[in-house]
């Protein structure tokens, strides 16, 4: 008869070998519960040396747990789709996947869904990280409701948050416009979303304190999300016939600052010499426009591998770490806002 197959290690056979419960050595293979280094280090061994690898499936039966977190932007498929599917919520995505896995979690990407879906019912997940929540965020609620761990990149404008990674909006805002004006402009204007996120009213605020600061007038514009590039361009075009006299805007966001590019260019107007343009997120919209677009490095990688240590802390239990802040933003300048020695001709 041909020889059966070795068997499989099992967990008691790692406790016997290492001389611990196994219930030390789940807590010290899993990152969980208190372990002193030496006998976590002595289990690890013991687990080579013995060629063990945990059963998930069996893991999951006994403790309930899928070892499964989700990522999802709060915003709509119209500005988190199309190019920036290739930007910011992938920049995050890939980062974050990793951190998970270092840590024997995998990680479900949800895509941003059009007509406000929420595939999250069908998810076997332990917790999730939302892409800069609205202060009523149906995804948070829904998580919430379910008594799932919920962080956020991006603080959530609420009374009280989730626990979040801090976005900088306002510092944010702050290099930006403190770049246009080192750059010459002196009538800037802002266009942000409509939707009550805290990266808009950070930036509405911060916009209207330069403006007192420096003796501006406001010039201020909000786009409905769910309009993407045309919405830029409409409420662009709006500001364009309110105040013919802009020669600075601020875009917070990218697919907003596409369709004013257009607007712009159909106005008669050119970027940098009449108007100069800046936006947030330094993505593949502000890179590959034309002329390519003055932008921050939000240093989302540091900002996506917080937010999986932030979650990961409330998984395990410790609720007392409720904010995170990544490396201060860092400005990207390119063409749309440089210094130009001639203007054009009179509007």
């Amino acid at each position: 008869m041909p020889s059966s197959a070795p068997r499989r290690p099992t967990i008691l056979d790692v406790a016997r070998h290492a001389g611990v419960s196994p219930t030390t050595v789940s807590h010290a293979l899993n990152e969980r519960g208190y372990v002193d280094p030496q006998t976590r280090e002595r289990v690890k061994a013991s687990a080579q040396a013995l060629g063990y690898r945990p059963n998930m499936r069996a893991q999951r039966l006994r403790t309930g747990e899928a070892q499964t977190i989700a990522l999802l932007s709060s915003m709509p498929f119209e500005v988190a789709g199309g190019a920036s599917r290739l930007g910011f919520l992938m920049e995050i995505a890939a980062v974050a996947a990793a951190s998970a896995l270092t840590r024997g979690l995998a990680l479900i990407l949800v895509p941003p869904m059009q007509g406000n879906q929420l595939p999250l019912e069908r998810l076997d997940i332990d917790g999730a990280i939302v892409i800069e929540p609205t202060d009523d965020d149906l995804n948070v609620a829904h998580l919430q409701s379910r008594r799932l761990p919920v962080v956020s990149i991006g603080r959530q404008p609420a009374d009280d948050p989730v626990p979040y990674v801090d976005l900088q909006s306002a510092a944010t805002t702050q290099l930006l416009l403190s770049h246009l004006w080192a750059q010459g402009a002196r009538r800037i204007a802002l266009l942000i979303g409509a939707q009550r996120r805290n990266s808009y009213v950070e930036a509405d605020l911060a916009y209207r304190a330069f403006c007192e600061a420096h003796g501006m007038s406001p010039r201020i514009s909000m786009a409905d999300e769910a309009g993407g590039e045309q919405a830029g361009h409409d409420r662009c075009a709006e500001l364009l016939r309110q105040y013919p006299d802009i020669d600075g805007l601020y875009v917070t966001v990218d697919a907003f600052a596409v369709g004013a590019l257009q607007a712009i260019a159909e106005h008669g107007l050119r970027v940098p010499d009449d108007i100069k343009l800046v936006t947030r997120y330094d993505g593949l919209r502000a890179r590959t426009s034309t002329p390519a677009l003055t932008a921050v490095n939000l240093h989302l990688d540091a900002v996506a591998s917080l937010g999986v240590q932030l979650l990961f802390e409330h998984l395990g239990g410790d609720t007392q770490l409720r904010h995170m802040t990544p490396p201060a933003p860092e400005l990207v300048a390119r063409a749309s806002s440089a210094k130009t020695r001639k203007r054009s001709p009179a509007r």
